[in-house]
């Protein structure tokens, strides 16, 4: 198995800023999966800013709901970028899959790939209790998928106002 880097933090933290400057010190080409789907103009928009940021030496993925397909798909083929599990979740729930058995296949492609891995995900439980139950059920499946790539991955991070902080790491 070679590396693999889980990064978190609130909206707007520079997670993702920092998940690719990850990527980019394993070499190119890398490859940016993708689990946003551009349904609206905002979308459409967001997802247009991340790409002209990272710009055309990324080969980018779109994976909404079979990611560790994607992950298997692309092994051996250069560093990856997952951007974003939580909503890579979302789309799961939305769906109605069984959002335990695909994080048990997405930790399973995690840990078998030969090529280095990061992962972006959302930090959603440090907020206010969510006022339906929907939001509450989404809030507390994202905070037990991150425990679990948490304790899978070799690296994880948390960034605040821009800034990356290691809370876990490997010995080597």
């Amino acid at each position: 198995m070679s590396v693999s880097i889980l990064v978190t933090g609130g909206a707007r933290s520079g997670k993702s800023k920092f998940a690719e400057e990850q990527v980019k010190r394993f070499g190119q080409p890398a490859i940016y999966i993708a689990t946003a789907e551009p349904f609206d103009e905002e979308m459409i928009d967001r997802i247009a800013l991340h790409q002209a940021r990272r710009g055309p030496e990324w080969k980018t993925i779109t994976a909404p709901l079979n990611l560790p397909q994607a992950l298997y798909d692309t092994d051996g083929k250069g560093p990856c970028l997952v951007d974003c599990l939580t909503v890579w979740l979302s789309n799961l729930m939305h769906a109605e899959q069984v959002t335990s058995t695909a994080l048990n296949r997405l930790v399973m492609a995690i840990s078998s790939r030969s090529d280095p891995i990061v992962l972006v995900t959302s930090e959603v439980g440090s907020g206010i209790v969510p006022e339906n139950a929907l939001a509450r059920r989404f809030r507390d499946e994202s905070g037990r998928m991150n425990q679990i790539l948490a304790k899978a991955v070799d690296e994880v991070y948390v960034s605040i106002s821009g800034i990356p902080v290691q809370i876990k790491s490997q010995p080597n």
